[in-house]
């Protein structure tokens, strides 16, 4: 399972941002949906809308080739 160091200057540098583009990759496209039932629409959604803005953290573990954020969450 992934691991994540939140940190506050992450959040602040989002709020900074007017826009964002996401580049997902064909087998991200989906796997998120497959493995967490959370489509990729809704993930955007964190860092789109400002009012659901949750505390967010950089990949620490396992070490990945590109930045991967995330943010804490609830299966439904």
């Amino acid at each position: 399972m992934a691991q994540f160091e939140f940190v506050a200057w992450l959040v602040k540098w989002i709020l900074e941002q007017e826009t964002f583009e996401f580049d997902w990759d064909h087998g991200n496209s989906t796997k998120s949906l497959q493995k967490h039932a959370f489509n990729s629409e809704s993930a955007e959604q964190v860092f789109i809308n400002k009012d659901l803005l949750v505390p967010l953290g950089i990949q620490i573990s396992p070490e990945a080739n590109e930045p991967r954020f995330g943010a804490p969450g609830t299966d439904f």
